[in-house]
């Protein structure tokens, strides 16, 4: 299969697929300063860990591309305000300071060179950053295939395919990698409210690889459970502990509740990259607060009274007991992860 690119770099510019306007429109945004990649994730027109990653590299190579030799002295300043900034879009997901740390670490490299070798570089290395996502999510593909038998029923959640990563997937490039396989896999994707990212991104791009998907509201997922038409559930991650406590979008841990009363495995698929060894515990993992008008409006209607507070964290914390696995491009983590973790780390 074809990756499908959600992001890509053009002749000097950022290729977006808005994916607020899923899946009504196919729109791409074109982008050519990193205020620009700034704004597209923050207002969500990229979302999902490892996307979010890749435009904040592009976005560092978008804060240099149209300087001139002689403004090599204010270049400097110029793509740590950047990093800055970009570092700034967005606190919950690893793979966008992880990213943006290998930025740095190519440009520390390059200081002593001319401007327009820097430029290629850094670009060169953001692509590189693509490049290597297609390929971790392709690994966990192959990885989490085989715990599907031949034919299987799975659930997941918000969208964690092409457009949340590099062009394949993690949670839904386990499902691309066991049907190229020749197994028969029936999606249920939840439909992950207030945004509808179920509904609208991972239902639409499942149809479209005529992947058979059934989209729930995501107070059914017990009935589905209950009545057996769920075998597994598995969900991607926007960062996960050093212990195996995983941030990812409001609701997971309700799912790995759900998913654990009716003994039901719970598979959490992501890179290496979106482990953060500096987090001991998810007590640390800052959680993200959304703008209200998120919930009160839906469909252009307002559906909460005007006055009513609303609360809108843009994730919760999965503890790591409700997690039966991790499904990295190195292998399956098994509890206890954080021991799990140190021998993946030592054999990549």
């Amino acid at each position: 299969m074809d990756e499908l690119r959600g992001i890509a770099w053009h002749d000097g510019r950022v290729r977006i697929l808005d994916q607020t306007r899923l899946p009504e429109e196919l729109v791409l945004l074109e982008i050519s300063d990193y205020q620009g990649i700034v704004k597209a994730i923050r207002e969500m027109n990229v979302r999902g860990a490892p996307a979010i990653g890749i435009a904040a590299a592009y976005g560092v190579v978008l804060s240099i591309w149209y300087l001139e030799e002689s403004d090599r002295p204010s270049f400097l300043q110029t793509v740590n305000q950047a990093l800055e900034a970009l570092g700034h879009a967005r606190p919950t997901a690893r793979n966008l300071f992880w990213a943006l740390e290998r930025m740095r670490a190519a440009l520390m490299r390059l200081l002593s060179r001319p401007l327009r070798e820097i430029k290629r570089a850094l670009l060169a290395e953001a692509q590189q950053i693509h490049a290597d996502d297609v390929e971790r999510c392709r690994a966990i593909g192959r990885m989490g295939a085989g715990l599907l038998p031949q034919t299987s029923s799975v659930m997941t959640y918000c969208n964690a395919g092409a457009y949340a990563t590099g062009g394949y997937g993690t949670a839904l490039g386990i499902i691309r990698s066991a049907m190229q396989t020749g197994k028969k896999v029936q999606v249920y994707a939840c439909e992950t409210r207030p945004l509808l990212q179920g509904s609208r991104i991972t239902a639409w791009e499942l149809a479209e690889e005529e992947i058979p998907v059934t989209v729930l509201c995501d107070n059914m997922a017990a009935y589905a459970m209950a009545r057996g038409l769920v075998q597994m559930v598995i969900v991607g991650a926007d960062r996960i502990a050093r212990n195996g406590d995983t941030a990812n979008k409001i609701g997971t841990c309700g799912l790995a509740v759900l998913a654990r009363h009716y003994r039901i495995p719970f598979y959490i698929a992501a890179p290496l990259s979106t482990f953060d060894p500096e987090i001991r515990s998810g007590d640390n993992i800052p959680i993200e607060q959304r703008s209200a008008a998120e919930i009160e409006i839906c469909g252009g209607l307002r559906v909460v009274p005007e006055g009513v507070p609303v609360l809108n964290p843009a994730f919760d914390i999965t503890p790591a007991k409700l997690i039966d696995a991790f499904i990295t491009e190195k292998g399956i983590l098994r509890p206890p992860y954080d021991e799990s973790l140190a021998i993946i780390e030592l054999k990549a």
